[in-house]
């Protein structure tokens, strides 16, 4: 199990996961939005190989388009 903090609220997961494999749980992947993990941008590219640890502070934030 392992402890994110995930835009300010504690999360606990059961096992390990990419930064993908979170936004695919979340029905976020695919969405036009922005990953940091400690203070530093995720491109979009390294999502799939962006192992998640214990500790880890998130914040993902989802683009909202509007007039």
């Amino acid at each position: 199990m392992i402890q994110l903090i995930i835009n300010g609220q504690t999360e606990r997961l059961e096992q390990p996961t990419t930064v993908l494999g979170l936004l695919e749980a979340r029905e976020l992947a695919g969405k036009r939005l922005a990953v940091e993990r400690n203070g530093e941008i995720v491109p979009k590219g390294r999502h799939a190989e962006t192992l998640l640890a214990d500790g880890d502070r998130l914040e993902i934030v989802v683009a909202v388009g509007g007039g």
